[in-house]
């Protein structure tokens, strides 16, 4: 089978998760079950970030003392590690840059990149910014603020190592230029290459001396020193694939098919990392796919504001598959999108309750109601067959395709629309055939055409929301008495019609998506 190797970023774990850790999971989640419908050989690695002076500080805000950053941290994994389970993320492994093997691989990099005359020490002078965990030059640092966050900066002034970035300026550029998929969408490639346009790289601190930080991984060629955070992080992508404790693995995986990320740290990662791969000899990723944020009243969400969407919350009132599909369905992925309940509980009583959730329970009402709770053969002879049924029937047929060309470029918009047109006809085939009507006037095979349509249409699209919203997925399997194991839903299962063989008894129908009262 082909690989198909997927990361998320690794989230800092000095606070519970939030909406964007989600979207990233989620995203990733989708993109994973869709390619081992396809038949793919999928490893879809994410974990924590756990190191660095965030961690310390908020191991002393939270009660510890200074040197149980450890026992802090073991303490916030597991609600990352609850959510993803609530949310029924489906990673292959979690990796903790606590990890032996993650140590390991970090100093075996640094070392294999010091004895080449890659990594210096010298005295540096500049400022940086603790919650992005990024050093600016004083060029870059107008008035002391941050760049990025707009929050103030400290001034350093003390020896550190530092990794010869600045030697790869030109090489990189090159290599974004000859491979257009690296940096993904369009416009974040543009600003990447926008930036390294604007000025030339300076080289980049990866050290910082003990006096002023002890939790980090010790640089093996001093251990006066602990290892910059993103260096540190950024190598989880290589250790949490097998390098170079199981080349094996490794050899198998890389390079990644795709890193997703936020808007946030793409510098971090399409200008680092790239470097710092190509300098060991590595190659990079295929690409990076970096998204937007979720944005509440025109603002970006934050602790400070108080405006952060709390994911177990949202859940616990309406459900994993709505708030999936919702994150999935209402911005095109890649772009900011706003946020508001409202538009939640608007487009979850249109699409969930009213479209898919009404379609399913008319339709299997309908086959206990006229047929005993078995699926219909379709029916045969002249009139046996209506103009909404080929409709729906080529439109169904061809969702398989329609996928294909849009889930592996995280177009989930796309897919989704995709998907609800098929429910959207199935809805109306449904007001134009009036099955009551049918059955009424005794037109037995075209009463059967119309159901057996109905259910093998449903059939075909609980396959399709799989990857989106799995549990509606293989609720709706179950209801249409075709079992609840994921391994059925393939693609290959959706590409012709027929799929639901005639006898197939059904469950009497419960509700997927019960309506919510707007006004409450």
């Amino acid at each position: 089978m082909p690989k198909f190797y997927i990361t998320t970023p690794l989230y800092y774990v000095n606070s519970k998760p939030h909406i964007g850790h989600s979207y990233t999971q989620i995203a990733c989640d989708a993109v994973a079950r869709f390619a081992k419908m396809r038949g793919e050989d999928v490893f879809f690695l994410t974990g924590t970030d756990e190191h660095g002076e965030k961690i310390e500080k908020a191991t002393i805000e939270r009660g510890f003392k200074q040197g149980e950053e450890k026992r802090f941290v073991d303490e916030i994994v597991p609600v990352f590690k609850d959510l993803w389970a609530k949310l029924g993320i489906g990673y292959d492994h979690f990796i903790r840059t606590t990890d032996d093997y993650h140590k390991r691989c970090v100093q075996s990099l640094l070392d294999k990149l010091y004895k080449e005359g890659k990594i210096y020490k010298k005295e540096y002078k500049g400022w940086f910014c603790t919650p992005c965990e990024t050093f600016w030059s004083q060029t870059q640092a107008q008035g002391g603020v941050c760049p990025e966050c707009k929050r103030p900066l400290e001034k350093l002034d003390e020896v550190n190592y530092f990794f010869k970035l600045s030697e790869y300026q030109s090489w990189l550029v090159d290599y974004i230029n000859t491979n257009p998929d690296f940096i993904r969408p369009d416009f974040r490639r543009n600003e990447v290459l926008g930036f390294l346009k604007s000025e030339p790289l300076q080289d980049l601190c990866i050290s910082r001396p003990k006096s002023r930080l002890n939790w980090g991984i010790e640089l093996p060629f001093d251990r006066d020193f602990v290892t910059y955070v993103w260096f540190d992080a950024l190598t989880n992508y290589i250790s949490g694939a097998g390098y170079p404790h199981n080349m094996d693995q490794f050899n198998k995986l890389w390079p990644a098919d795709f890193h997703v990320i936020g808007k946030d740290i793409l510098r971090h990662h399409a200008v680092y990392w790239p470097i710092m791969l190509h300098a060991a000899g590595i190659k990079p990723p295929k690409s990076i796919f970096a998204h937007g944020w979720w944005t509440m009243k025109g603002e970006k969400m934050s602790k400070s504001r108080g405006n952060v969407v709390d994911p177990f919350d949202m859940i616990a009132r309406y459900g994993i598959d709505a708030y999936r599909y919702f994150l999935l369905r209402e911005v095109q992925f890649g772009l900011d999108g706003a946020f508001s309940e409202e538009a939640f509980v608007t487009r979850y009583n249109s699409d969930l309750a009213n479209d898919i959730g009404n379609l399913l329970n008319r339709s299997l009402t309908m086959v206990e109601k006229y047929f005993g709770g078995k699926v219909p053969e379709g029916g045969q002879g002249p009139g046996a067959r209506v103009q909404k049924g080929e409709e729906l029937k080529t439109k169904a047929s061809a969702l398989a395709g329609e996928l294909e060309k849009s889930v592996p470029n995280f177009d989930f918009m796309t897919a989704l629309t995709k998907i609800w047109e098929v429910i959207n006809i199935a809805n109306k085939y449904i007001e134009d055939s009036k099955p009551w009507t049918l059955s009424k006037e005794g037109k037995t095979e075209e009463l059967k055409t119309v159901i057996y349509d109905l259910t093998e249409a449903l059939r075909i699209v609980s396959v399709a929301v799989y990857p989106f919203m799995p549990s509606a997925a293989r609720n709706i399997h179950k209801q249409l008495g075709l079992g609840d194991d994921p391994r059925t839903m393939t693609l290959k299962s959706i590409r012709s019609w027929g799929g639901i063989k005639p006898g197939t008894r059904t469950e009497k129908p419960t509700p997927l998506f019960p309506r919510i009262d707007s006004k409450k």
